[in-house]
Formats: C-alpha cells, structure tokens, sequence
C-alpha cells in the first residue's frame, strides 16, 4: 500500500514540471529510485519523470533546460520550488533500449508512448514502478490508478527482495554494472537477493569484467558509504565472484586465522571493523589488516605472527585504491592510517612494566613511556589532520574484537596528551622553523639538497626540544653540523 500522503512528500518543483507536460498534453510520471524510497517512507536522493514528450517537445515548452544528452531522449529541466529555489529534474521520453554493447551502452534507443514499455527496460522490479503525476492529487482515483506496477516492485518490496525485471541474465548481460548495483541495493536496504538474479550474476562475470573501474568503485561507494553494514553487500560479492574481479586481495584475507589475538579470521574481522567504522574510515578499516595474508609466519613456539603486516598492506592499498581509480589524496590519507593502525600508546615496553588491570588507575598513562618528542613525531608522521581519524580506526578496530585488551583510556589519555603538547608552541614541519633556506646559504650551506637534508636535521632536533627553535641556536647547531 502505498502512503496516504504521498503527495505531500513530493516537493513541489516536480509537481511544476509535471503541470507543465500536462497543460501541454503529455503524461507525466515519476519513475526509478524515487517511487521506490517514497513508498519505503525515505527521503529520495533525487526525482526522475518520464513522459511522451519527444525531446524537442521538451524544450519547446521549458525555457531553461539541458539537453545535452536528448539524443537519449533525457533533457534536464531547470524549475523553481515556491521559494524560488532552484532544483534540476531529469525528464525522459518513454524509450525502449537494444542491442547493448561493451556490457553498458545501448546500441539503439527507440522512443515510444507506452510507460510499461519504458519500464520493462529497467533494471529491478522495485525500480521499476511510476507514480502517474497527473492523477496523484484527485480525490477520485485509486491505488491502481496512480501506482503502475506490472512487474510486482511492490510484493518485492513487502518481502524484501531485489529481483531482476524479467529475465534476470539478459536484464545483466545487457548492462555489467547491474551486478554490482544489485549487490549494494540489497546491502543498502538489507534485502536479500532473488534466487534467480543471484544466479545470473554468476553468470554474467564476463560481462560485469567489462564494467569501468570508475562506475566500479562508484557503487562500491555508495554501498559502503549508504549501508549500515556493508559487510552484507562485500558477502554478496564474494559469493556472486564480483569482489575477485576488483579486489582479489581480501580473498587472500580467507580463512587466515590469528588465534592469540582475535576470535576471527582476517576476512571476517576486516567486515567486522567495517561494520564498526565511522564514514572518515570505512576504506581504511576494511584494509587495515590486508597485509596480514602475505605476511603470515609461525615461530617456533607455534605462535602465529604478522610481522610489518601494517607497511605492507599500506603498499597493497595504495596498488588498490590506485586501481579503483581513488583521488591521490585519498590514496595517500588511507595508506596512511592503515601504515600507523599498530600504535601503541602506552609504549609496548610500558606495557609491560605494568599490570594490565592497574593502568586506568595509574597517573603514569599520561606519560605513557612516549616522550614529548616521540608524540610530536606521532603527530608529524600521521598528520595533525589524520589523528582524530586514526583514533576512530582505532576504536572500531578494538571494538569488534572481543578478544581485544583495549581500554578507552588509552585513547583518552593520549588525545589529551596530544592536546597538551600542541597548545604549547609546536614544530611539526621545515616551514614551522625559526630559519630558512637562504640563512643557512648564508652561512655556507651549498644550495641544494644540502640544504633540505641540514633543514631536516634540524627539524627533529627541534622535535625533541622545541626550546632550540630560535634563529641563532639553529645557526650554531648548523655550523656544528658542518665541523
């Protein structure tokens, strides 16, 4: 059923558009994502309207409109809300699509004047209902009038399932990047997958090969980004054999057991934390332990070890993210956070020294075995504007272990270490020092790297001791240097 009230979470702009087409004599209908989230009772991310009108037709009678891609019988209109807002609306001429090629593009696009012609072309049933504009405010008309479902989006709604339209191998066959949608819609809504599409997207791998890494990691994200736990889209994958053809790395994560230190292997642990994590660090916390898997070493005495598991699986996710086509800075933000997750605060010898059930009551966390130089290092390698994050990576990393021995304290006592140590002045980089480039020049340095590796130097002196950051005690440090 849908919701009584349903005109009224529709904004008004779209009703705008809609009175538009009609005053003219063309239907109009809201159609995809928008249909399906109004009746789930969620605020949808955008409205799509499909009507008869002939792309000319369109903008013939809206003055502000965008046609580059009318050729595919889409103008996006321009309208205004009563505040004088302005919001954009795609509006596509009802259309039927063959002969796809390179498992994404149509090679033939046909425009027609019947709706379930339209929706017959797309991809899931609870996709693939519209809403008639036109009718949705008479008092008259019933359900069936206004809802136009002739592939049952709302039996697949009430029970939860994504469901190819029609066939469902020809439905992924057509278009590769259905298989991937279809994974994160369902981990998106925590729906699960129709038999018979899951089936088919095994099937139709070689197609899903073909899709772009861009539109790949595009769906990825949104999946990890829009799920309250992604880990139900990433099993999907795996199983479907989705995941191998673009991150066969945390396949290796499979069946590698830690025993001392976690109740699961890496794999599991991996989705675990990610389930766990805040938005800033859901890539760093699906990664964190990927390196654990080329890693993986048993002592004499039996233990298992993963020993610089955290530098090499920063290598690994930069190789990654680099071939899912991420930002550079978010490439180099993630390796980071993965390259620092094994900090130890208080220091691993600290530890030690100490009962584990006696360091919430002790004052000496405060000082943790770390120095002040050492924290001002933590800073400098992490970056100030990474702490927070790695923090965060930290605490859901701990949480979803119940064999972790983390105490909040930790975290706690080093953030307000942190905070003590940068009130005071604080030198974490060569532009942060009292002298420059051209003062050593001036005193004999050869310009050059001479100069960059005799500033850096100086910089961890500094580190250590901010008190040295003066101009002429780094003028004598430096001539020291050159004795």
């Amino acid at each position: 059923m849908i919701p009584k009230d349903l005109s009224k979470k529709i904004p008004q702009y779209v009703f705008n558009v809609s009175d538009i087409l009609k005053d003219n004599g063309f239907k109009s209908y809201l159609v995809g994502g928008a249909v399906r989230d109004l009746i789930l009772n969620k605020a949808p991310k955008d409205y799509d309207i499909a009507t008869n009108a002939l792309p000319e037709q369109m903008e013939a009678i809206f003055p502000r409109c965008i046609t580059t891609n009318a050729r595919f019988g889409t103008v996006l209109v321009v309208m205004e809300d009563e505040s004088y807002e302005r919001f954009d609306v795609e509006v596509t001429t009802f259309r039927k699509e063959e002969n796809y090629y390179n498992g994404r593009w149509p090679a033939s696009v046909e425009f027609t004047s019947d709706i379930i012609d339209d929706l017959s072309r797309r991809d899931f049933t609870i996709n693939a209902m519209a809403i008639d504009l036109t009718k949705i405010g008479e008092i008259s008309t019933i359900q069936e009038e206004i809802l136009i479902d002739p592939f049952d989006g709302m039996a697949d709604l009430d029970k939860r399932i994504v469901r190819a339209v029609r066939d469902p191998l020809e439905r992924f066959t057509e278009d590769g990047l259905r298989a991937y949608k279809a994974c994160r819609m369902a981990s998106e809504l925590q729906f699960t997958l129709d038999v018979q599409t899951f089936e088919a997207i095994k099937q139709s791998l070689n197609v899903a090969k073909m899709i772009s890494m861009e539109r790949i990691r595009d769906e990825f994200n949104k999946m990890l980004f829009h799920s309250a736990k992604p880990s139900r889209g990433i099993n999907l994958m795996l199983k479907s054999g989705l995941l191998e053809l673009f991150i066969p790395e945390l396949i290796e994560c499979i069946g590698i057991f830690q025993p001392e230190y976690h109740e699961d292997d890496v794999y599991t642990h991996s989705l675990k934390v990610l389930d766990k994590a805040e938005d800033t660090v859901k890539l760093a916390a699906l990664f964190h332990d990927i390196g654990k898997a080329r890693t993986k070493s048993v002592g004499e005495d039996g233990r298992v070890h993963f020993y610089g598991h955290d530098q090499v699986g920063a290598d690994m996710v930069k190789e990654i993210l680099t071939r899912m086509k991420y930002s550079n800075q978010e490439i180099k933000r993630i390796t980071n956070l993965i390259k620092h997750h094994m900090f130890y605060y208080p220091s691993a010898q600290w530890r030690k020294d100490k009962q584990i059930s006696e360091i919430e009551k002790d004052e000496e966390i405060n000082i943790g075995g770390w120095s002040d130089g050492a924290v001002r290092r933590f800073i400098r390698s992490v970056g100030e504007e990474n702490v927070d994050d790695l923090f965060r990576l930290r605490i859901a990393d701990a949480t979803s272990n119940s064999k972790s021995l983390f105490n909040n304290i930790e975290i706690e006592a080093l953030q307000k270490r942190i905070a003590s140590i940068k009130a005071k002045d604080m030198v974490l980089k060569i532009t942060d020092l009292d002298i420059d480039g051209f003062d050593l020049i001036e005193i004999g340095v050869k310009p050059g790297p001479e100069v960059g590796k005799t500033l850096e130097i100086l910089l961890q002196r500094v580190i250590d001791d901010p008190k040295l950051n003066k101009k002429e005690i780094l003028l004598d440090l430096t001539r020291n240097l050159r004795k």
